[in-house]
């Protein structure tokens, strides 16, 4: 299973959304995207997973080894 990871860099752009549960600087997981409406589903410091703007957050890479610890590691992938 391939991980996506997204880091936050902005909070401005939640409009309506509460931003409690996401951070400045966190490294969160794309569970899924929807393209067509700017949106991403991660999974935040709530342990829920939630929609928001792609905009908020950029793109990280991981190594295959870092996505392969990750794989074992994170509680939904077991």
């Amino acid at each position: 299973m391939a991980l996506n990871f997204v880091v936050c860099l902005q909070k401005e752009q939640l409009g309506d959304l509460s931003g409690d549960d996401i951070h400045v600087g966190r490294l969160y997981e794309v569970l899924e995207t929807d393209a067509e409406h700017g949106m991403i589903r991660i999974i935040d410091e709530s342990g829920d997973d939630y929609l928001y703007p792609e905009a908020c957050f950029e793109p990280v890479a991981v190594s295959d080894a870092a996505a392969r610890r990750l794989n074992q590691v994170l509680p939904h992938n077991r």
